[in-house]
Formats: structure tokens, C-alpha cells, sequence
């Protein structure tokens, strides 16, 4: 019979699993609505979906919600909200690199926030446990990183015209790192649900901020209905990814969790071969073994 730690385990790594699946989806979703819409509109209605969906799971799972919110602290409120202001400021950067580069490079540069995340965890929280393991795990997902994000021979006429998607996937990384450090600290004796719920209030509210200062509001009225929908179904994979890894984070190992988590470049780049024809080249896909060994390897010995 299994020990009841060993459920646990078990339970916060299949949550974490659940995340990566579902947030590999958003990424190529939100490609295909973000043909003809700008970035900023698109990421504003897909935080409106995902708040829609937020709210619903935790009124389902929570009980007497209006007390819940009550008893949580400011101390939580303020990680919450500190976390979802990061989380908006990831997105924004996200998308707009979606919107202009490809798939392939911009998703592992997201992804490397898993090294800065881990390496914040095991600093704040003392998540120490088999530190040789970790720490190596983390070299080898960067090199991996690195690898996938080296220039091509056929990108180079690109690289000499713009290189903004650049800027904005490592700011992505950045506010994405901090995202699951402050989370990890405002989740501390919340629902995970209601958690999520109220962090995505905050996304909310930056984004359509944005938009508006922007003076982008204006094009909704030229949206076209498939592009909708993929932003809407888009939306509800972000919803499923959250409430998993923010389950995940509240029971697990933040420096585990986030390296899982950071597997859905597997579903990522599958789909965007599908959907868009982008290869790897050999180191980019020498980097992607380097990402999911040292993952596996955090995972193992978590």
C-alpha cells in the first residue's frame, strides 16, 4: 500500500502534467486566433474566457464561497494580486512575440522562466531536497533552451528586420518566473480554485487596461468569428492549465512543478508542425532531449 506522502506525490505531479498538456494547447490556439487580431485584444478576451471559467470551478468546489473570501488575508491578497499583475505583464509580452515569431523560438524562451523559478524556489521556500539533482537538472534545461532558440541559416533574412519578439519572449520569461514564486507565497491556506480565480481579476483588469490605453478597443468590431473561437477555446485551456498547476504548486515542490509544467513545449512545437509547417533543426532538436532529460531527471528524484 502506498503511503499517504507518496499519494500526495502522485496526485501534485499528475496535476502538474495536466497543466503542461493543456497549457501546450493555448499556446498554438492562441496562434491560430491571433492571425488578423492584435495581441493586446487577444489576450484581453481570452483573460475574460478563463475568468468566466475561474469563477465557475470555484464556485463549484468551493464551499460558501462568500465566506471563503472572507477568511483568506491581506497578506494573501496582496501575493495574489502581486502574482496576477505578473502573470498579465507575461501574457501581454507572450503574445505580442506570438503575433510576431515563430512558435519554435518563442515558446523554449518562455519556457527557460522554469530555471529562474526553480532557482527562486530552492533560495526562498528551501526546496533542497537531492540540490545536486535540481541544480543540475536546471544547466541542462538552459543549455537546452539556448539550442533551441540558435539561429538558423534560412532565419536569417528575418533576423536582419525585427528582432522585437526577441525583447518581448524574454520579458515573457521574466514576470512568468516571478508568477509562480509570489503565487506559491499568496496560496498558502487558499482554495487552489478561488486562488486562481482571484489572481485572474488581476490579469483581467491589466489586460483590457492595456488594450485601452492602447486605443486598440476599437478593433473588436473587426474580429472575425473563427478567430473568436479559437481565442474562446484558447481561453478554456488556460483555465484547465491554471487550475491544475496552481493545485500543483500548493501541495508540490515549486521547483518540480514548474520544470512539468514547462513540458507543454512538447505540445506546442507537435502542433506547430502540424498547423504551421515550423521544423526544428538538429541542435534546436538536440535542445528539446536536453529540456525534457533534465525535467524527467527534477521529476525522479523530486
Amino acid at each position: 500500500m502506498p503511503r499517504p506522502e507518496e499519494e500526495t506525490l502522485d496526485i501534485w505531479i499528475i496535476a502538474a502534467a495536466g497543466s503542461a498538456l493543456f497549457a501546450g494547447l493555448t499556446s498554438i490556439l492562441a496562434k491560430c486566433g491571433m492571425r488578423t487580431v492584435d495581441s493586446d485584444l487577444a489576450t484581453a478576451l481570452r483573460t475574460t474566457v478563463v475568468l468566466v471559467f475561474a469563477w465557475l470551478m470555484a464556485g463549484i468546489t468551493v464551499p460558501h464561497l462568500p465566506s471563503a473570501l472572507a477568511a483568506i488575508s491581506p497578506r494573501s491578497y496582496l501575493f495574489l494580486a502581486l502574482s496576477g499583475a505578473a502573470t498579465g505583464a507575461s501574457w501581454i509580452c507572450y503574445f505580442k512575440a506570438l503575433a510576431e515569431g515563430d512558435v519554435n523560438k518563442i515558446v523554449p524562451i518562455d519556457k527557460s522562466s522554469s530555471a529562474l523559478s526553480a532557482l527562486l524556489a530552492i533560495a526562498l521556500f528551501g526546496e533542497t531536497g537531492y540540490l545536486g539533482v535540481k541544480l543540475a537538472g536546471i544547466a541542462v534545461i538552459f543549455a537546452g533552451t539556448l539550442l533551441m532558440v540558435e539561429r538558423r541559416h534560412d532565419d536569417a533574412a528575418a533576423a536582419t528586420t525585427s528582432r522585437t519578439w526577441l525583447v518581448y519572449a524574454v520579458l515573457s520569461a521574466i514576470f512568468a518566473a516571478l508568477t509562480s514564486v509570489l503565487a506559491k507565497v499568496g496560496i498558502q491556506g487558499v482554495d487552489s480554485n478561488l486562488a486562481t480565480a482571484l489572481r485572474t481579476c488581476v490579469v483581467l483588469a491589466l489586460a483590457w487596461g492595456i488594450a485601452a490605453c492602447r486605443g486598440k478597443l476599437a478593433g473588436l468590431r473587426h474580429i472575425a468569428a473563427n478567430e473568436v473561437g479559437f481565442l474562446v477555446v484558447s481561453g478554456l485551456a488556460t483555465g484547465a492549465s491554471w487550475l491544475c498547476y496552481y493545485y500543483a504548486v500548493q501541495i508540490g515542490q515549486v521547483s518540480v512543478v514548474v520544470q512539468i509544467d514547462k513540458l507543454s513545449i512538447l505540445v506546442s512545437i507537435a502542433f506547430s508542425r502540424l498547423a504551421f509547417g515550423e521544423r526544428l533543426s538538429k541542435m534546436a532538436a538536440i535542445g528539446l532531449a536536453l529540456i525534457v532529460a533534465g525535467t524527467l531527471a527534477m521529476t525522479a528524484w523530486s
